[in-house]
């Protein structure tokens, strides 16, 4: 495998050790630190995260709430709520660093080349305008099109998306979660990015409009040839829909590698018990087993391995000093005493 097919967490030991490599990845996210403001100090809720995309390639972002993946996909956008700053890093797209650009710069930057799809499609569109308008909005900003032009093209993205043209002047509470969840991907391909950001896109719909809303983002990147990163809780989603993953605990990256090494031979302990907390179809039906206690408090992280006070291989030496991302196999690393 080469230096750009692995590269997705060739980045972050590279950037853990002062390194500078230059990859064809169309996102690298080197060392990135973002934190929140609060009165108590600052919350560490992406704490050096570096992982790589690849052109018209999927990446899952994967872990348990409140360890970092959403803030991190926010940090790249620079769209943290206002008590939330990027510390460190960068965050480079098609070469330019999005960390160092202004708030001006980065407008030009949304919705153009780099889309959201967020989280709960209901809270994400506004209530009291027609979804039609909403999708035109930066089709009009960004592509200069007048009114009448952009909602052409919002009817012809609604088709793209699977929606009755004709429901372009409804308002969101006249459809359904997965037309809602539909019309927030047509919103994203408005203005034809090369990369498109997921945040949990299935939230809240029930598992048959699930697997329609996936097989829908799948299909059109293929399609189109988008580069795509899904943020997700669920291992399952990931392995379905991407080509690698990077795993996630308490604002670290632990584990990163391809999908099929992440669920084949998974190395570090919370990959493991994170894969042993989903059913498997295919094996001995049993309950699955939940993963004791709790993250630790970002506001005081403890030194060291931050999943040790949950790690059932855990070991004194994990306590005093963090490891580095070891590589072990071309492209699979994790940040594990164990495997070092």
């Amino acid at each position: 495998m080469s230096t750009v097919e692995s590269g997705t967490a060739a980045a972050a030991t590279a950037s853990e050790k002062g390194q500078r490599i230059e990859h064809e990845g169309i996102l690298d996210v080197r060392d990135l630190k973002a934190y929140f403001k609060l009165r108590d100090g600052d919350v560490k809720a992406v704490d050096g995260v570096s992982f790589l995309l690849e052109h018209g390639k999927s990446l899952g972002l994967a872990g348990e709430s409140g360890c970092g993946k959403t803030t991190a996909a926010l940090a790249i956008l620079k769209l943290l709520p206002e008590n939330g700053r990027i510390v460190s890093g960068e965050v480079l797209f098609d070469g330019k660093n999005l960390a160092k650009r202004t708030e001006y710069g980065m407008s030009k930057i949304r919705w153009k080349d780099i889309s959201i799809i967020f989280q709960g499609a209901m809270n994400a569109l506004n209530p009291v305008q027609p979804v039609g308008k909403q999708i035109a909005e930066p089709i009009i900003l960004h592509e200069g099109l007048s009114e009448n032009k952009a909602m052409v093209r919002a009817r012809e993205l609604f088709d793209l998306v699977g929606i009755n043209p004709k429901r372009v002047t409804e308002f969101p509470h006249e459809m359904s979660g997965g037309m809602r969840q539909r019309a927030m991907i047509a919103m994203a391909l408005a203005c034809n990015p090369k990369l498109i950001i997921g945040d949990e896109p299935t939230t809240a719909l029930d598992v048959m409009v699930q697997a329609q809303i996936l097989e829908l983002i799948e299909r059109l990147r293929h399609e189109l040839n988008l580069s795509f990163i899904l943020i997700s809780h669920d291992l399952s989603v990931m392995a379905e829909t991407c080509d690698t993953g990077v795993i996630m605990y308490a604002g670290k990256v632990v584990e990163a590698g391809t999908t099929t090494q992440i669920f084949n031979s998974a190395a570090h302990p919370y990959t493991k018990q994170l894969i042993r907390a989903f059913p498997n179809i295919h094996e001995r039906r049993e309950m699955v087993s939940s993963i004791a206690g709790d993250p630790p408090n970002l506001l005081n992280p403890p030194p060291g391995c931050r999943f040790f006070p949950r790690c059932s291989e855990g070991e004194p030496a994990c306590t005093e000093t963090e490891q580095e991302m070891v590589e072990l196999d071309p492209g699979h690393f994790a940040r594990c005493w164990k495997v070092a």
